[in-house]
């Protein structure tokens, strides 16, 4: 087997209040996690724009590990703290603990959490990693994800929303927008082809859009609405995501 050690940063929320505190925070309803499950999720802003996109895992006792790409962590604590009234719960940054990726049998990516054990298998190259992240349209931070993005543009919202929970921080604009049919000004969209990250997307000579990330022949491009898929481009051929 091969696998990949994900670079990632980990914030612990852990107390008596950590799960009524992170229910209220998060996009994704995480009351009934067992220990060891794991959930994708947003933290929003109250505006509804994404301030981070990251995995809630349920750890012991009144504890939740949060996953985030490396270089966001602080953020994410800072971002938690600012919301922490009257509540008992400690969020800090935490070491110990490491993401592992492989292929499974159907060549879908599968990601793991876990502890700093020995792991069976070939380490793989984070390239070959990156194209395999790319293949299954997984944002990155700093990437497709910003402080500017919309949560719907991203084509994740199925696995990283709750619409059966309570209120959550930066619930309104994610409401608002499915109940419209999904549709944002941009989306994500996978291309076929050689090209590198900041590249514009180029349709008859008309420009729709941006490339984001790029390994392995593959990329991810945020193009306008309005662009019809599949279709060929200046970067390559577009395509919707997953890439099979």
């Amino acid at each position: 087997m091969t696998w990949w050690r994900v670079p990632r940063d980990f914030v612990l929320v852990r107390g008596r209040d950590a799960r009524d505190f992170l229910q209220g925070q998060l996009s994704q309803d995480i009351e009934q996690l067992a220990p060891g499950e794991s959930v994708m999720s947003f933290l929003l802003q109250p505006q509804g724009k994404v301030d981070a996109y990251l995995r809630v895992t349920a750890v012991g006792q009144d504890g939740y590990l949060l996953d985030v790409d490396p270089g966001f962590g602080d953020d994410v604590v800072t971002r938690l703290e600012r919301f922490k009234l009257r509540t008992e719960a400690d969020i800090r940054r935490v070491g110990g603990w490491q993401v592992v990726a492989s292929l499974d049998e159907d060549g879908d990516l599968v990601e793991e959490i876990l502890d700093d054990i020995e792991i069976e298998g070939v380490a793989g190259d984070l390239v070959d990693y990156e194209a395999a992240r790319i293949r299954a349209g997984i944002p990155a931070m700093g990437r497709e994800v910003d402080s500017s993005t919309i949560p719907a543009s991203l084509g994740v919202v199925d696995h990283a929303v709750s619409f059966t929970k309570g209120c959550y921080t930066g619930q309104e604009l994610v409401a608002r927008i499915d109940s419209r049919g999904g549709q944002t000004p941009t989306k994500l969209v996978g291309v076929r082809g050689e090209t590198e990250p900041g590249a514009p997307v180029e349709i008859d000579g008309k420009a729709v859009g941006t490339v984001t990330s790029a390994a392995g022949g593959v990329a991810l491009a945020m193009v306008r609405r309005e662009v019809e898929l599949p279709a060929d481009s200046s970067v390559g051929r577009l395509e919707s995501l997953p890439l099979r």
